[in-house]
């Protein structure tokens, strides 16, 4: 058996399981979206707001890399969600949802978290790169 070298990238059945987490956490958080009353007029709105991020690649790739991964990462949403449940804001939970929902989608798709280097170097492989 031959090895590879590394590109800092997932590979293989992982990267199907990281994209099929994604897609999980997308179907999860629009559900409790659902059950929760959440307008879907606000989801389609914000949807998109994390990618606003992308704006900070015009910084450098470095500084586009570290705003894009703040907002793509599973670590906010959760909080947010948990914070606003503990205030009793709605609209903090419809947020912290819609977020949470547009990660995993952006997972499904095999958008992963940025590297430094460029914005389609991702921890689920070069962006445009079958596989």
């Amino acid at each position: 058996m031959g090895r590879q070298a590394s590109s800092g990238a997932v590979a293989g059945a992982p990267r199907l399981i990281l994209r099929l987490e994604g897609a999980a956490w997308l179907i999860v958080a629009a559900f409790f979206y659902w059950r929760l009353g959440g307008s879907w007029l606000v989801f389609a709105i914000l949807f998109l707001a994390p990618d606003l991020s992308f704006l900070a690649y015009g910084l450098s790739p470095r500084v586009g890399a570290i705003a894009y991964n703040a907002v793509h990462t599973t670590l906010g949403p959760p909080a947010l969600l948990a914070l606003a449940a503990w205030l009793g804001s709605t609209l903090g939970e419809d947020v912290a949802l819609i977020w949470l929902a547009h990660v995993g989608f952006d997972r499904a798709l095999g958008y992963g978290l940025k590297y430094a280097t460029a914005f389609g170097d991702t921890h689920l492989g070069r962006l445009g790169k079958p596989g």
